[in-house]
C-alpha cells in the first residue's frame, strides 16, 4: 500500500510538472507577443502602406492587434489569449468569418499559429489558415499570413517598424 501511494504521488508530481512546463511555454510566447504593444507602420508585399496597433487589454489577459489598411476597408482585429496551457487567437477577418488558431511552434522571437476552427465559416469558405509573427528586433517585426481558399493558399507578408 505504501508503494502504491508513493507511485501515485510521483505520478501527480510529474503530471503537474508537465502541465506547468506547457503553461510556461504558452506564457513565454504570450509575453513575447505582448512585447509588441504599440504602433507599427510598414508595407504589405505589394508595397501598400499599412499600420498595425498592438494593445494589451482585459487586465493583461488579452492582446489585441488591429490592422489598419489605407482607406480602412480591410481593417481587421485579432485577439490573442491564454487558454490553460495553450495560446489561442481569434482573427476577425474582412472575409466576414472568425478563424481561431493555436500556437503550434514558437521560440524567443517568433510564434506560428495554425487553424483550429472558426465561426461564420462554411465548408467552402476561404479563411486565414495560419500566421507567423516574427520579431526581428525590438523595433521590427514581420507578419506572414496565409489565407486558404478551395485548396489554394494566398500569402500576405507585412514588414513593420515600430513608431517612435
Amino acid at each position: 500500500m505504501k508503494l502504491h501511494k508513493t507511485v501515485a504521488a510521483a505520478l501527480m508530481i510529474l503530471s503537474s510538472a508537465s502541465f506547468a512546463m506547457a503553461e510556461t511555454d504558452a506564457r513565454k510566447t504570450f509575453d513575447m507577443l505582448k512585447g509588441m504593444e504599440g504602433n507599427w507602420t510598414g508595407k504589405n508585399q505589394q508595397g501598400q502602406p499599412l499600420e498595425v496597433t498592438f494593445r494589451i487589454t482585459a487586465g493583461g489577459s488579452a492582446l489585441m492587434s488591429e490592422i489598419h489598411s489605407k482607406g480602412g476597408k480591410e481593417d481587421m482585429i485579432t485577439m490573442i489569449h491564454l487558454d490553460g496551457d495553450r495560446l489561442l487567437m481569434t482573427h476577425y477577418c474582412s472575409a466576414g468569418n472568425q478563424p481561431r488558431m493555436k500556437v503550434v511552434s514558437s521560440d524567443a522571437k517568433s510564434a506560428r499559429f495554425e487553424f483550429v476552427d472558426g465561426t461564420n465559416l462554411g465548408a467552402e469558405d476561404g479563411h486565414m489558415q495560419n500566421v507567423t509573427f516574427t520579431q526581428t528586433d525590438a523595433d521590427h517585426h514581420i507578419e506572414n499570413w496565409v489565407f486558404a481558399n478551395h485548396g489554394n493558399e494566398m500569402k500576405e507578408l507585412f514588414t513593420l517598424e515600430r513608431v517612435k
